[in-house]
This record gives C-alpha cells, structure tokens and sequence, in this order.
C-alpha cells in the first residue's frame, strides 16, 4: 500500500502539501534530474510488499533490496525477529534512500497489517503444498516473503501464508542463497505483472505525485532548509 498522503512532514512545526514541494523545489534540480524522477515514479509498484524475516547477514538485505529498487519495488519490509546481526560488507548502492522501509518487532504484526491492507502472503517455503513461482497470479497485492539464511521462514509465517511457493530447481541443491532467491522472485513477478496488467506500475497520477515531492526533498540536500526559510519569512503559507 502507498504509505504517504499529500502533505510532507518537514520538521516537527511545519508540513506542506506535495505540490507546493513540486512547485518550489523542482526549479533547483537539473532538467536531467528531475525526468529521472518522473520516470523512476511512473513504473514504482507499490502492490507487492517484499518481506524479510529474521535475516542475519544485513549483507543479504541490501542486496534484495538493491534488486527491489532496481525492478521498481518500492514497498519493503524488514522484520526483525533476531537479536544479532552480521554487519553488512555489501552495501545497498543508494537503495535505501528509494525505497519505503517498514520494521517490525514481531511477524504477528506484519502479517496482520498487511492482510488489512487487502495483500495475499506468498511464503518462500518447500513444503507438500508449495506451488512453484510461474502458477501464482502476482497482478494484484501481493507478498512476497524471504525467511533466514539458516532455517528459512518461522513457522507462524508459513501458518499465516496464503500460499507457500518455490523457484523451480533442476540440481542437486534445494535452495538458492536469499539474495539470488529474492532477485529472481521479484524479476519473475515484473514479468508477471507485465504479461497480466501490461505494467509493473500501481500509483495513481496524485500519488505518482506526492512520490515525488518525496524524492525531490531527498535528492536536493538544502530542501527542507530552504522551505523553512521561505515559511520563517512569510513567503509561503502551510
């Protein structure tokens, strides 16, 4: 689900609509820039939610979520269920800043709020039931779920998964590393998507909008200061 509405917040004082950050900030980015935005927002889905639950090596996160930003994935989630973590040696190339990251505490919650947000959770899991990744129909909200390095996803996810799903193997191993797993997924689903709804994409024009006021404010480092200062001096009214 989208997570923004039409005002930013730009401190604790002061929020402004999206279109007064279009209006004021695109004039200070370059020409090249600001296409690059639009095209990035016109192909963002934010209808598939990619999960993470319980990963050790913060290394494997940056890369999904590298490869997420990459195909234009812009929904992810990260639950935090371990308390240790192997620090990353890979880093995200700038992913972080483009994608909309969620942390939980506990799988409960993040299944729960992404099922009343009307999303099937599709599990990673080899089990009798599994179904391999070409049967499932990914045009509407959708899940896609990576459990650990080790044991894979907890049991209380596979119990809440709508269905376990796998990625076809033809060798000797029975699972791809949770960085290949997650690239191959999400490239599969772009297809997928593409075939059944002929896009990727899910915003609405308002929300293509308000997404990027958001990136205009991140890639312009002066933003929020020179907003302020145009408030400060009764330039602009919130």
């Amino acid at each position: 689900m989208f997570p923004y509405g039409p005002e930013l917040e730009i401190n604790a004082n002061l929020r402004v609509n999206y279109q007064l950050v279009l209006e004021k900030i695109g004039p200070l980015l370059t020409d090249e820039r600001r296409q690059k935005i639009e095209k990035v927002v016109a192909l963002r889905n934010f209808d598939t939610a990619v999960v993470l639950e319980g990963i050790y090596d913060r290394g494997n996160i940056s890369a999904v979520m590298r490869s997420a930003e990459g195909l234009g994935f812009g929904n992810f989630h990260v639950i935090e269920t371990q308390e240790k973590f192997k620090e990353a040696n890979r880093v995200t190339q700038g992913a972080d800043k483009w994608v909309e990251v969620k942390k939980w505490k506990k799988t409960a919650d993040c299944v729960k709020a992404l099922k009343n947000q009307g999303y099937k959770i599709y599990v990673t899991h080899l089990d009798a039931n599994a179904k391999p990744l070409h049967e499932i129909d990914f045009s509407g909200k959708t899940a896609l779920v990576l459990g650990n390095e080790r044991d894979g996803v907890t049991p209380e996810m596979i119990a809440a998964a709508d269905q376990t799903i796998i990625i076809p193997m033809t060798g000797f191993v029975q699972s791809f590393n949770i960085s290949v797993a997650g690239a191959l997924g999400l490239y599969h689903i772009s297809q997928d998507r593409l075939k059944r709804r002929g896009t990727n994409a899910s915003l609405t024009e308002e929300e293509q909008g308000i997404l990027r006021a958001h990136y205009y404010m991140r890639t312009q480092d002066s933003a929020a200061q020179y907003l302020e200062e145009m408030f400060s001096r009764g330039t602009l009214k919130s």
